[in-house]
Parts: structure tokens; sequence; C-alpha cells
């Protein structure tokens, strides 16, 4: 067996199938674009679906790629196990439609066992199939598999429901009973058992038939082979490591841990060397997550970000490590991938600092936790309990990630157990939530041959000339091809040429007219998409009978399509200005650009603040008024890198690429329609600005009329206002604002001081109405004040005059609004009363809830008709203390 590395094992891999006639696809973003059935990309397979469904057919139908994926849903395993991760690269060969089983068999053998390439030992290698699956199992046997190295097994069947399934073929390599973790004579020490002697290396899946919703299976129209090969599985292979962290992918980032640590060498205790690879993976997911454009937060893929970085640092801690540490092992990851991903090191300060900021964060936040925990070993131990609640532990692991083998030891050191049965609830709860905040659209659709079959040829010609004569090729309707359609009939139709831009890259379709050569209209232009092969596919509502084979009229709506230009042509001078002010970090992550206005998301740590937003704004309408022409450019891939163009990170080129260049201020791919100068924008204008998710935020914006339009709104308000407050002139209404606004605090200050009078009279009546009950004195009454503010006054003087063991405070400011405030005495908290448990027990009288500290907690309700029931409930909660 040769020595490779895991860089020369990924590119032996990917050189092997780009001679065998595949297209290298660079790896996709870990955040999914376009599919919102996914969190993350977690398999090669998932960029592919939109190949293997018919929705879209590739230039080439042989790709092959080294996919990186995460997947989170077994993250407890990290670490525990030789091959659990949280981020893997999947090597794998696709064919859509093209070769099947004799070819992928035959090249899989020859790539593994080839002395051109693996060079793997033919008599180490086992293979699985399905026992239906007959053709597969002789073919592995026509390529040189021995018969006693073939294995049937009943679960080889890819299904993930509706969509493209089929049998599958596992590969596994025999790697010696030395390194098994089972008896030779174990009934699992097999290829395919729960033993570690036989590794699994790759499986190959032939997706041959259609899942069809009602649970039956029919054959693909068009056959595929979808392949997986675990690269870090293959490189313990190669480098004889007993599991995947002794590998080159992660011992550079463990040593790296170990001189953080200065306190243990990996290798020298089993349960530190749990944390030295759970940081280790950790690192790998959070540098590669951050650099595909998700952000640390408390939803979606930014919570799972935020959940590694807070379990790593808590291993960090088990290391010895006190102080922010994860953001300097971004650098030895980005080292270690260089050659596949050098984007990596070119973000890494930017990664680091996201990273960094997180762990500030989590430190300060951890504080909080070990605060909480110890009030819960406290909660319990008084209650005399001798487990912590399951509830609890869960919200310390969810709230301040708190790993539930912590808790476990904070609570044995304490003489305490800890419910885990609650525990496991909670976290099966969280796990529900989460499947149900997923959308449920499906994940591949059902392969349709109709569409995928369609190839006739199609021209787009709307980058010129917005008119045209084009004949009708192909009518589509109810998913069959006819020869002619009726007058109100809804079909789609593809003509030889056409002027209608098709929706893409954010850009809607155009809308327009269909006419005869007569001049007659025959139909609306209601939408317009791509095509599987490609073709601008229009959905048109029939006026008049049509026939294929017709010449028509295509007019585009010119009036629609020139406002829709001049708005993608402003999303570019947005990008660039963005880049411009908040830097180099920001890209974008969606557009829309419509006829009256554009809406633009971009990736940023924060909000972006009023002066950044009007030095974007002034930026885009200085290059407006600049009359920069606006160029566009057809030219090879390479060539439009090297001009330095920006390129989506989400978008697939070809070898043909549009270049759309305005002036020498902003370069982008683009394949959209844009305006000749920017001066026919007129003017643009920022509407809003707003965050959309994690670390994405959202402006709109408008140009030309609509931007005119919505400046004289502005300015009519401004009229209204000026005329409500009485001024002459409009440069005057600042400064009668701030004097209004001095006007309003000197009334407010005069107003709270005569409400604090007013409560001080009260509480001369209300103190002097003290209660005995069981042992306690309480103070319990109504006032008539403004709100919690004069409560929380009313309890200072309380306290200060030690009036009495308890004070139950409440207030209704309006019709439906209550404020609750209880106080105690320090003498009754060391007697174990709390204010947090007696606002908790008359809070819901008011139809309200809250919460506090031992000496002072307070509430808030609709119902002011409960306060009198509340009172009376505080003074029988003291009855049983």
């Amino acid at each position: 067996m040769k020595e490779l590395s895991s860089a020369q094992i990924r590119q032996m891999y990917l050189d092997f199938f780009e001679k065998k006639g595949h297209d290298v696809l660079k790896s996709a973003p870990l955040v999914p674009h376009d599919d919102p059935t996914l969190l993350w990309i977690n398999s090669g397979v998932a960029t592919m679906k939109k190949y293997f469904d018919g929705s879209v057919v590739p230039k080439n139908h042989r790709l092959t790629s080294s996919q990186k994926s995460i997947r989170t849903n077994d993250i407890e395993n990290v670490g525990r196990t030789a091959r659990h991760h949280t981020l893997f690269e999947m090597l794998g060969n696709f064919s859509v439609g093209d070769y099947f089983k004799e070819e992928a068999i035959a090249w899989a053998w020859e790539l593994l066992t080839s002395k051109e390439w693996f060079a793997l030992d033919p008599e180490k290698l086992y293979i699985t199939v399905y026992p239906k699956d007959t053709d597969a199992h002789r073919i592995w046997r026509e390529v040189g598999v021995k018969e006693d190295h073939i294995y049937e097994a009943e679960d080889n069947f890819w299904d993930i429901g509706e969509g493209p399934s089929g049998p599958d073929s596992e590969i596994f390599y025999d790697r010696g009973q030395a390194m098994n973790n089972v008896a030779e004579d174990d009934p699992e020490n097999y290829p395919g058992g729960e033993n570690e002697r036989y590794l699994e290396i790759w499986n190959i899946v032939f997706s041959q038939f259609n899942h069809k919703p009602d649970g039956t299976y029919e054959e693909l129209p068009h056959k595929n082979i979808d392949t997986g090969m675990g690269l870090e599985r293959v490189v313990s292979v190669f480098q004889n490591a007993r599991t995947n962290f002794e590998t080159d992918l992660f011992l550079p980032i463990i040593e790296a841990t170990a001189k953080l640590s200065g306190k243990y060498q990996y290798g020298d205790d089993p349960e530190k060397d749990i944390s030295f690879k759970v940081i280790a993976d950790h690192a790998r997911a959070v540098t590669f997550a951050i650099g595909d454009g998700a952000l640390p937060s408390n939803e979606g893929r930014g919570y799972v970000i935020r959940r590694l970085i807070r379990r790593a640092v808590m291993h960090g801690q088990k290391l010895g490590i006190e102080q922010a540490f994860l953001y300097k092992l971004v650098p030895v990851v980005g080292k270690i991938m260089e050659s596949a991903y050098p984007e990596v090191l070119e973000q890494a300060d930017y990664i680091e600092k996201v990273i960094h900021m997180e762990e500030d964060r989590f430190n300060e936040t951890l504080k909080d936790g070990v605060s909480l925990l110890d009030e819960l070993i406290a909660k319990t131990k008084a209650s005399g309990e001798d487990k912590l609640p399951g509830a609890g532990v869960f919200k310390l692991y969810d709230t301040y990630g708190f790993p539930y083998e912590l808790t476990l030891e904070y609570a044995s050191d304490n003489g305490l157990s800890v419910d885990k049965a609650g525990f496991d609830e909670e976290m099966k709860k969280q796990r529900e939530r989460a499947r149900n905040a997923r959308s449920n659209a499906k994940s591949m659709g059902v392969q349709s041959g109709l569409l995928t079959d369609i190839k006739t040829p199609s021209e787009y010609v709307g980058y010129d000339e917005l008119e045209t004569i084009g004949v009708l090729k192909d009518i589509i309707k109810d998913e069959a091809l006819v020869a002619h359609a009726v007058k109100g009939d809804e079909v789609q139709v593809i003509f030889d040429k056409t002027p209608f831009y098709a929706e893409m890259g954010g850009q809607v379709a155009d809308k327009g007219l269909i006419k005869d050569l007569a001049g007659q209209t025959v139909a609306e232009v209601k939408d317009v998409q791509h095509a599987p092969n490609g073709q601008n596919m229009h959905t048109l509502k029939l006026l008049q009978d049509i026939q294929k084979d017709e010449s028509y009229r295509l007019e585009v709506d010119q009036t629609f399509h020139a406002k829709v230009k001049k708005n993608h042509t402003a999303t570019h001078l947005l990008d660039q200005a963005l880049r411009d002010v908040l830097g180099e970090h920001t890209h974008q992550a969606g557009s829309l650009v419509e006829p009256t206005y554009l809406r633009f998301d971009f990736t940023n740590l924060g909000s972006v603040t009023p002066e950044q937003l009007k030095q974007v704004e002034d930026i885009v309408n200085d290059k407006i008024w600049q009359n920069l022409p606006v160029q566009t450019v057809v030219t090879d891939l390479e060539n439009a890198k090297k001009m330095g163009a920006i390129a989506l990170f989400s978008e697939k080129y070809g070898e043909t690429v549009r270049v759309v260049k305005a002036g020498d201020y902003s370069m982008e791919f683009c394949g959209g329609n844009h305006v000749d100068n920017t001066n026919e924008l007129g003017l643009f204008k920022i509407v809003s600005e707003s965050g959309v998710g994690a670390g994405v935020r959202r402006i709109e914006a408008v140009t030309s009329k609509e931007a005119f339009e919505f400046l004289e709104q502005r300015n009519d308000l401004l009229q209204e206002a000026a005329a409500e407050m009485k001024v002459v002139q409009l440069k005057e209404v600042p400064r009668k604002v701030e004097a209004m606004q001095a006007q309003i605090k000197e009334l407010e200050q005069q107003k709270e001081a005569l409400e604090a009078k007013f409560a001080s009279q009260q509480a001369k009546d209300v103190f002097k109405d003290v209660k005995e009950v069981n042992g306690h004195t309480l103070i319990a009454a109504q006032v008539k004040v403004s709100g919690m503010d004069q409560l929380r006054q009313l309890a200072d003087q309380w306290k200060e005059q030690q009036l009495s063991d308890v004070l139950v405070l409440a207030t209704a400011p309006t019709k439906d609004k209550v404020n609750l405030i209880a106080a105690v005495s320090d003498a009754k908290i060391k007697a174990g009363l709390k204010a947090g448990d007696l606002i908790k027990e008359i809070a819901p009288l008011v139809g309200g809830g809250g919460g506090g500290r031992p000496n002072l907690a307070q509430a808030g309700g609709k119902e002011p008709a409960g306060i009198q029931a509340a009172l009376e409930k505080a003074s029988a909660w003291l009855e049983t203390k």
C-alpha cells in the first residue's frame, strides 16, 4: 500500500475520475443555496439533487467532487468514537443518466487496486450487495472480486422517501484483527458487522427507481450513479491510523492544542484525549462554516456554530486552557487544507475575529452558568432531593453550553446525581422542535422524463433586442407535449429564440405579450423559467389558439424591463459600496430585483449604523452621477477571474461567462440585464435595513422614479410636521423639535417628582397597615402610582425603615396592566423566604408572571381585577412558611 497524504488522496481521486471524462466540481459552500430542506450541505449528493431529480440537466453528465459536509445529529459521539465528525469531506463520482453499474463498479475496483492509483491489496477488500441485485454481484465477480469476499446485506438499499432510490454496494477494507475491538470468533466480526476490523470506505448507490408518492417504485427514465467515499476514513487506512484523528487531517490541530494547554499531551490520558479530539473536530467545523458565510447565533445553523464553539471551550478548560484559544487554531486548519481550500487562509483574520468574539462572549456567559448551577444544587439540596432535575440540567446545557458530563461532575462533587431520563426527554423535545422548524418541502423531487428529454435548441436574444420573431417548438400542457393549445389554456412553451429573460440571479422574469404575425395578441407571458436543459420556458395564458411550428412575434414589456435593469445595476453598485464601507468580508447572500424596488442580502457581524448606511448611499449616488459606462465582457472563466471579477460563492459558472463592469468601480460575474450608463438610475435611496438571519442583513432600496417618490413622501411628512409645530421654514424643524424635547423632559421630571410625592403620601397610610401571619409581619396593599419605578421607590423606603418582614405592593396604571413587587427582609431570607418564590405564586392571579432575587422580585400582568386575590394569596402563602 502506498504512503499518501490526505491532499494526495483527495487529488488522486479527482484526477482518476477526470480521466474517465468527469467534470471536477469545486466543493460547494456548507451553507445551502436555494434549498430550504437542508440546514447544512451534509453529503456530496446534496449538491447534485437538481441533476438527479431532473430539474436541471448538466452540461457534462459525469461529475466528481470532494464535498465538505456537516452533520451534527450525533454530536455527543464526537471524540468518543473512532470516526464521528461534525465536518467531513465526501469524495464522490456521479453519473446523471450516463454510465451505470458496469462502469461504476469497474472504475471503483480500478481506482482502489491499480498500481497506478491507490494500489490497495485486493485480498483486503470486501463487498456487500443487495440480495436482489444480481447484476451488481455478477459485475463484482467479473472485475476480479472473489466470491468469498462478497456478502449480501438486506439493508443495502438507498431510499430517502420520494424521489430517486436504488440498491447499493459498500466496500470494506480489512485492517486486520490487531485493529479490531471484538474477538476473532465474535458473530459481528465480518464486513458490515459492528466491529473496527472491517472499515467501510466507499458506498456506490445504483439510483434506478423513482420512489413515488403512493409508495410504489418505478424505473427511472434516466438511471444515475451516486457514490461516497469518506476522505477521513480512507486516509486512516493509508496512514495506518487506529482512528481518523491520528492522521494528517487532525494531528497538527491536536499538537497545536497540546502546546496551548502546556499541561497535557495527546495519548497520556484517555479522558483528556476525548477533549483533544473534540477540539480538533470542532475547530475544523467552525472554521469552514464561518468561512462559508454562517455566523454564531441562537437559531438554525448559527446555533450549531455557537454550540460547537462552546463545547470546544469547555473541553479546552478540561485541558487547563482558561483563556480564548480556539481562534488560534484557524491558521492550523487552513494550512492543513490549503491545497484544496486556499480560501480558509485568505479569510483567516475574519474567521479568527468571529471565533474570538464568540469565545469571549461565552466566557462571560459561563460565569452566569456556574452561578445558576450553584443555585440549582442549593435548591435541590434544600428540597431534600438527591437528583438535579432534568429540565434544569438541560437549560444549563442548552442555554449556557454546559456539557451534561460537566454538570454530572459538579453534582457528584456535591453528593448529588442527575435526572438523566428528564434530561433526555428535554433533549428529545428540542430535536423535535428542530425537525418541525425545517421546511416541509421535498428533499428531492420525483424525476420527470418529459422535461429532461426536451433538448430543443433555444437562443436568448434579450441582451440586444426586446422584440423578435420566434418559432414555437414545444408546447407542454398537463405534463404532456401537445401540437396545439386553445384559448383559455395555461401552457409552458419553448421558442427557437426569445427576448424574454428567464428568472435567475435574483432578477425577475420579463413580462410581455405573444402576438401572431398579423399583430393580434395571442397570449400573455406570465413567467419565464429555465427548463432542465437550459432553454427559456415561458408560461403563457392563452388569449387565442396556438400551434406548434408556427412563427409568432415575441414582445417584452419594455417599461417593466427598463425598470428592472436600473435596479439590477444598482445592486452591483450597492454590493461594492458595502464592501468599501463594511469590509471585504461582506458578501452577497441573496438578492431580488423587481421593477419597483431592489432587495439585497449580505453578510455582516452586526447591524449597520445609520452613518454607515448614509456613507453607502452617498457612494452609490456618487457613482450614478459620475456617468460611469456599464459594459459587458463575454470571456472564459479563468480570464474573468484574472480580471478581478467578483463571483457569487453559491453560483456555478460554465466555461464562458459574462462580466458586467460599471466603469472601474464594480466588476461582477452576471448573466442579467443592465443599463448602458449609471446615469440612467438617476437617484438611489435606501428604504430600510434589517436583520433577516444569523449574520445576514437586508437592504431594501429604490431608484429613479420610485426614489424620487420616496423622497417626496418624506418631504410631505416633514411639511405636515412643520405645520403642526407652526414652523414657517423647514430648516427650523430640528431646532423646534429640540426645544419641544427639552420641554417634554422638564415636564416629565415635574411629573415624576409629583408622583414620588404622591407615592410617599400613600406610603404613610399603607405602611401603617402591618399584619402578622404565621409569625411573619406582612404589608400588602394596592397603591395608585404610575408603574414599576414608583413601586421600587416605595420598596426602598420600606427597606430603609425596616417596617415588616415581607412587602407586597400592586398598582394598575392602566385598565389592562398590572405591576407587582415583592420584597423580603434579610433576616427572613436566611429563614428560607424568597421574594422570587412569592411573586411566582401571586402573579398568575393577575394574568402574568415574573421573578427576581430572594430579596426583591417583580411581575407584570394584564388583569387588574385579580389584584385583591393576589394580595390575599400572599398572606395565604406565608401561612405555609
